[in-house]
């Protein structure tokens, strides 16, 4: 079946479009996500609660990621992927619109569970179709486009949805991406070829990458990067409000300028892999160690925070680069059981951060997470450069 479905040959357009329409799927599952960052305080506000309760948002859809992504994948191996992918993206819509309508605190927190099935999911079935939809020649920028969604998420989409939650309300940022979830899934309909199950991804394909010494380094600095930036990230619009004292409007533009920094960060990460990954990857690390440090005494000025943040934004751009890189020059056999691992670890670690910054921010001040951020991404640069070998 699968040889009949793939005979007729696609025309180059057609394939690109479909990397594209897959680019945007994650697109809008990543900035779902995270849209509650730049919206904390006001979505807090309306629900009555403080903004390490309301980091819950933040918590909930990556512990529910990081089980989904190897029980989605190994669960529904023999099924077709077009046809999940396309179940996935409607998910995220009703995702979308329940948190648009929640009436009550619980209800938000339903639908971000059912955001993070939706990562989970998808990110892991979608990033690995390249291979499937483009000629070998074209592979590797095709994957390259599909991973661009991850940091363009982060850095567009938050800033866009922070802005837009301004000017009309939180709840209209959550119904504009159910707009977009629902056009995504039209494209998807549309453009992809039938995919019948292919190089099914086995329980014991991921045990055994996992025990390789790479697997286990890029673990680990995946696990303490990620720890610190979205036990700070998080709570950087509290602090951008309380400690800079930047009214919300403001705050938009400066996590605009912070987004505009990370694509440029994803860029030149995105070349240095190739050769230069570990010395990347612990660079940004460093980065993020000594922005977060600074932010408690120099972020107290708009100038201050705005440079600060902008160098944070192009550190943090090329850290899912990096991490997805490491991963997959430990299994570079296993492409769909190295981007499970990937998603899965760096969606639990996502979840833990924003959880224990919550705490924090709650028990002592949004400052203190800031310095305790630092800390662990200087414990992660110095641990990788430390156990790896130059390349």
């Amino acid at each position: 079946m699968s040889t009949t479905t793939l005979a007729r040959p696609r025309s180059p357009f057609i394939s690109w479009l479909a990397i594209t329409s897959l680019m945007l799927g994650i697109f809008a599952i990543v900035t779902s996500e995270i849209l509650p960052i730049g919206l904390l305080t006001a979505i807090g506000a309306d629900f009555g609660i403080s903004d390490g309760i309301t980091g819950l948002t933040m918590t909930l859809p990556g512990i529910v990621a990081a089980v989904a992504a190897p029980t989605v994948t190994l669960t529904t191996a023999r099924l077709d992927r077009r046809m999940m992918l396309c179940v996935l993206m409607a998910v995220l819509a009703v995702a979308d619109v329940l948190a648009a309508v929640a009436t009550s605190y619980w209800v938000m927190l339903i639908s971000r569970v059912l955001v993070g099935l939706t990562i989970g999911g998808f990110w892991s079935i979608g990033a690995g179709l390249a291979g499937r939809l483009m000629p070998p020649h074209a592979v590797g920028t095709a994957t390259a486009v599909i991973f661009s969604a991850v940091p363009l998420g982060s850095v567009l989409g938050v800033p866009a949805g922070t802005f837009i939650g301004n000017l009309a309300g939180w709840r209209t940022a959550f119904l504009v991406l159910a707009v977009l979830a629902i056009l995504v899934l039209a494209a998807l309909l549309m453009l992809l070829p039938p995919l019948p199950a292919h190089q099914i991804t086995s329980p014991r394909v991921l045990l055994d990458m996992l025990r390789t010494r790479g697997a286990a380094i890029a673990l680990l600095a995946t696990f303490l990067i990620v720890l610190a930036h979205f036990g700070t990230y998080t709570y950087v619009t509290p602090f951008l409000q309380d400690v800079t004292g930047l009214p919300p409007a403001a705050v938009s533009a400066v996590l605009l300028s912070y987004g505009i920094a990370g694509i440029a960060g994803n860029f030149l990460a995105g070349k240095a892999t190739a050769t230069r990954r570990r010395v990347a990857f612990a660079t940004s690390g460093c980065l993020i160690a000594v922005t977060t440090l600074l932010l408690p005494s120099v972020g107290g000025s708009t100038v201050g925070a705005v440079v600060l943040l902008m160098v944070w934004g192009l550190a943090y751009g090329g850290v899912p680069v990096c991490s997805q890189a490491s991963f997959i020059t430990a299994a570079p056999h296993t492409p769909e059981g190295a981007t499970v691992v990937f998603t899965s670890s760096f969606q639990a670690t996502f979840a833990l951060g924003a959880f224990l910054g919550g705490r924090i921010v709650d028990a002592f001040s949004v400052s203190t997470v800031m310095i305790c951020g630092g800390l662990t991404a200087l414990l992660m640069a110095v641990s990788l450069w430390s156990l790896t070998k130059p390349h």
